[in-house]
């Protein structure tokens, strides 16, 4: 067993792949929609987040051997094309969220040192494009953070923004300004929860690297049930305290960096200061090992012929596939708003977690273990739904950007697992002409 993650490792990796960079990114964005009641869309979220993770655990557990999530919806569906689809839905949704990481990186640094432009050109869509570069380059080299260095950042950055939430709340208190912000719940709260959805995105990533932990079945299903939990919390306390803390006016004038803005009240210019390196260093560092997982997720479909040969390297560094995933994720994040990409992002990971549930749910043992599931299954569908009614009726621009991104996806990944038929039934029609 030696050499082998551990439970407290474990926690850690499933911790940082969900805290990562998109709390600070995504809570504005939530915030402009839900206001008080913030903390409510979290914990829709991270319930529908929870019941996807019972459903994997389910399905990995009913496997004889050990599972990544795409190879077991090939066990229990049988079908191929399904199950790289999934792959697919996974790389891209991992795009997504690098988009949203790299856009945050970029609108804190620009609001840390007060500089909207260089000789003529926006320094935010400039700094997002230079920090993809940065990363992939380094990521090319081989230059990768070891695991004991991600534990300490995550720590990091969860004593950060746990000092953040306690220290602002005991303010809050004082002042009398904190509320519960259960008379600002509406259907918009539902609403606001899918567009933070992208939020519980990592915990899944224990899955793809079961052969490394020790005691993988026992140790997975404690480490993702107490992080679902626990950042569940931690959301929790952190949107409580921005949304008393800040005014409704300007989190919508800058919800981009709403969380920095939030420390001001209690803790000053330092304070804004605090949390903007925090931000910048949990982006970063979130990007940097997204971009390490999603490459070596794309390697491993293309060694099942899940994606194109083309994308394969040969060597240790999957050169290929990080230059494809860093091109999209600069296209995203540069032509991008906060919202379409926080949206997509969210889309992809719920469509997947949604999948999970179903499936468990048809694999269920009996009653007890098809509750989780459908309640997940459910949660994601409403999810997905109302997402795009808010975005059709807030945000038409938005939910057309959205809507082309998908039928673009979906379109090239049924052409790809679907292109035998396609190309036997274009010779059918061809030959009788």
């Amino acid at each position: 067993m030696r050499g082998k993650i551990g439970l407290a490792e474990a926690v850690s990796m499933a911790v940082g792949g969900m805290v990562g960079g998109g709390i600070f990114a995504v809570l504005g964005v939530v915030a402009l929609q839900a206001g008080r009641a913030t903390w409510i869309a979290f914990v829709v979220s991270g319930s529908i987040a929870f019941c996807a993770g019972y459903s994997a655990l389910r399905l990995n557990a009913r496997s004889d051997e050990q599972l990544n999530p795409i190879a077991f919806i090939e066990r229990f569906t049988g079908r191929t094309a399904l199950a790289g689809m999934t792959g697919w839905t996974f790389v891209i949704g991992y795009v997504g969220t690098m988009s949203l990481y790299a856009y945050a990186f970029g609108s804190y640094f620009t609001e840390l040192t007060g500089v909207r432009s260089v000789r003529g050109i926006p320094l935010r869509p400039l700094v997002t494009l230079l920090v993809i570069v940065a990363f992939v380059g380094l990521n090319v080299a081989g230059a990768h953070a070891s695991g004991r260095t991600e534990d300490v950042l995550v720590g990091l950055k969860v004593l950060i923004l746990l000092g953040f939430g306690v220290g602002g709340f005991y303010y809050g208190l004082r002042r009398g300004e904190i509320r519960s912000g259960l008379s600002d719940f509406r259907f918009g709260t539902v609403l606001a929860a899918a567009i933070g959805f992208v939020a519980f995105e990592g915990w899944e990533l224990l899955l793809f690297d079961q052969e490394s932990i020790e005691n993988p079945r026992r140790t997975i299903r404690t480490a993702i049930y107490s992080s679902i939990v626990g950042v569940t919390a931690l959301y929790v306390i952190v949107a409580v305290v921005t949304t008393n803390l800040v005014s409704a006016q300007t989190i919508q004038q800058q919800s981009e960096t709403a969380l920095a803005i939030a420390a001001k009240p209690f803790l000053g210019a330092i304070g804004f200061f605090l949390i903007s390196i925090a931000a910048l260093f949990s982006t970063g560092s979130a990007l940097n090992a997204t971009l390490f997982s999603a490459s070596r997720l794309s390697r491993m479909l293309i060694a099942d012929d899940l994606l194109p040969s083309r994308l394969r390297s040969g060597g240790a560094e999957p050169i290929r596939p990080l230059l494809a995933l860093g091109a999209l994720t600069a296209l995203l994040a540069i032509f991008g708003s906060l919202t379409a990409i926080s949206s997509f992002a969210s889309l992809a990971f719920v469509t997947i977690f949604g999948g999970f549930s179903l499936l468990a749910f048809r694999e269920r043992s009996s009653p007890a273990t098809a509750v989780l599931p459908a309640v997940g299954f459910l949660g994601a569908g409403a999810t997905i739904v109302g997402l795009l009614y808010y975005l059709f009726v807030n945000q038409p621009n938005v939910f057309v950007t959205v809507i082309a991104l998908v039928v673009a996806v979906v379109a090239v990944e049924v052409l790809y697992f679907e292109r035998a038929p396609i190309l036997t039934e274009v010779s059918e029609i061809e030959r009788h002409l």
